[in-house]
């Protein structure tokens, strides 16, 4: 069996094969959050330079959100329309991740090994998590590219080449602008241990000081700091006008997977599927050889703030942003760091016992991503397998739009209502993009899971309802006679039903239609200016970028990882 590298054609042919069928038979459309990606994307696409979005909360800014990968749904929808456009995104990031995952492992293992790891990219579980249950694009957009930087980091600050610096700088600004949890906790998680592995490779051909290391990490993180800051300069200016002092909202994937069991399934098994059984081969061989510490560092202490709180790790190095954000992101780039590893074991196992580990290997991964791929359905969304057409067409005729709504029951399809209604809402899905005080003080989501919060949530419910003459907000759409005796009470009333009575319009009179409500957090001219131009020019450059041909490395340059035996080899340099 040949021992040459998979080629990488092969590899994008596989991510083709398995990925653009799914995507185009529209999968991802059952995930939690692909509907608010798509609605933010249509915002861009009547409103690409004004990010006030008065959809959602009375009116929010959208520059609390980078927003690369919505503003290039919202412009390849002007070929495909909104949900492919969103697809064809989706399916461009899975791509750039085989090419990151192979270029990323180039740094620790050989040429072989990294082309089995691109290729398992292709099938992880983590990923299909992510893009067929959890819909997160941002997520699977930035680290694709963050995994492209990483290389371009390495050989300018290993060898000082400008040409390096100014493509990773422009790459590094781009996934800055898809996804701001990737870049403020998984930059520094993917880059310590790259700079690490410079820092063990600086006697290695041609020697480096420590200073020049130093001085090299040193201008890379201050130009780029001063890039990242220019192009998402309307976010930072959100973040420190309205910083995230809401309430905590509890999250799932924070809690005791010990204890939660189904949980543990859904944030764990899944997401790991097979690598599971790598995880020995990883501590053992990632302590064993010198020049995988690092990396080994990097995978292990971001698989531990990945299991949420089964341990006290995520809670003590997050501090309060533990409460805020959410850990599966944490697992998705735990199982990256860990694709080098997976790419070693390939290429010795397939070296070792040939087609009968090309075939347990199949296995693993079919195994591995068709486990992430249907999850969703045995475990889908909650209740949001039904259609929002008939509460969109009401709502925009016979003047129902001059008034807000909001919905009860509705799950991850107010999303989708509010991109296909006129009319506003004082609900959303966004929690860091609210300001309004019924919500913020309370530490329930949306109001439409209101009763999945319990006290806070319907807290939060009565709050809103008691302050309905304040924000126009005569209707409520409702999926779940739950909340019937609450509506009842607060004086609502059944008005008209939908959908063979599954939805039920409820309204109140005496309300004064909605007006705009005055907000110090709505962003001025020049900052939409920016927004509009600034994230979406940074991936242009990229691209152009890219293509500058790179300088061939020296033979005496590639890296050929070696085994513990090898490194005791007399008159081998230990690396």
């Amino acid at each position: 069996m040949s021992k040459r590298p998979i080629p990488l054609s092969f590899i994008l042919l596989a991510a083709v094969v398995v990925h653009l069928p799914l995507l185009l038979a529209k999968m991802p459309l059952h995930s939690y959050d692909a509907t608010f990606h798509i609605f933010f994307a249509s915002h861009y696409l009547h409103h690409w330079m004004d990010p006030w979005n008065v959809k959602w909360y009375a009116g929010f800014s959208q520059t609390t959100y980078p927003p690369l990968p919505q503003q290039w749904v919202a412009v390849l929808s002007h070929v495909f329309g909104l949900i492919m456009a969103y697809m064809a995104v989706q399916f461009a990031a899975i791509l750039l991740l085989a090419v990151g995952v192979y270029r990323f492992s180039r740094l620790w293992v050989n040429e072989r090994a990294a082309s089995f790891a691109s290729l398992a990219s292709v099938f992880l579980g983590s990923e299909s998590f992510l893009v067929y249950g959890a819909g997160q694009l941002s997520t699977t957009s930035a680290a694709p590219i963050y995994l492209n930087a990483l290389p371009y980091l390495f050989d300018w600050v290993r060898y000082g080449r400008w040409r390096s610096f100014l493509k990773a700088l422009v790459l590094f600004m781009a996934a800055a602008a898809a996804h701001h949890a990737t870049l403020i906790f998984g930059s520094m998680l993917f880059a310590v241990p790259v700079l690490a592995l410079v820092f063990l490779d600086r006697n290695e051909g041609e020697p480096m000081s420590t200073p020049t290391f130093v001085a090299r990490t040193a201008t890379m993180a201050v130009v780029g700091g001063i890039a990242i800051a220019v192009v998402l300069l309307p976010f930072w200016i959100a973040l420190i006008h309205n910083p995230v002092t809401q309430v905590p909202i509890p999250h799932a994937s924070r809690a005791n997977f010990a204890l939660s069991p189904a949980l543990g399934i859904n944030y764990f098994i899944v997401p790991y599927g097979a690598l599971m059984l790598v995880l020995p081969f990883i501590l053992f061989r990632g302590a064993a050889v010198r020049r995988l510490r690092p990396l080994l560092l990097g995978f292990w202490l971001t698989f531990l703030i990945g299991l949420g709180g089964t341990t006290p790790v995520g809670h003590l190095l997050l501090g309060r942003a533990y409460e805020v954000i959410t850990m599966e992101r944490f697992t998705y780039w735990a199982t990256l760091l860990s694709l080098p590893f997976v790419g070693l074991l390939s290429s010795e196992l397939v070296d070792r016992f040939r087609m009968r580990a090309v075939v347990g290997l199949t296995v693993a991964a079919a195994f591995t991503c068709g486990l992430g791929v249907a999850w969703i359905i045995y475990k889908p969304a909650e209740d949001s397998q039904f259609s929002v057409d008939s509460a969109a067409a009401w709502l925009d005729r016979d003047g129902h739009d001059k008034y807000r709504y909001f919905t009860l029951g509705f799950s991850s399809k107010i999303s989708e209502l509010a991109t296909y209604t006129n009319a506003d809402s004082v609900d959303g899905e966004w929690n860091s993009g609210r300001t309004l005080p019924e919500l913020t003080q309370h530490g329930g989501a949306a109001l439409t899971k209101s009763k999945y919060f319990q006290k806070q949530g319907l807290d939060a419910l009565r709050a809103m309802l008691a302050h309905a003459d304040h924000y126009g907000l005569k209707w409520v759409l409702v999926r779940d006679p739950y909340y019937d005796p609450l509506l009842s009470f607060v004086g609502y009333r059944r008005v008209d039903t939908l959908e063979n009575n599954t939805i039920t319009i409820w309204g109140k009179d005496g309300i004064p239609p909605a007006v705009p409500v005055n907000s110090a957090y709505r962003p001025p001219q020049w900052q939409g200016l920016m927004w509009g131009t600034l994230p979406f020019g940074s991936s242009l450059l990229a691209i152009l970028v890219v293509f500058i041909p790179d300088k061939r490395r020296p033979r005496d340059e590639e890296v050929e990882a070696p085994t513990p035996a090898e490194e005791l080899v007399p008159g081998r340099l230990a690396i």
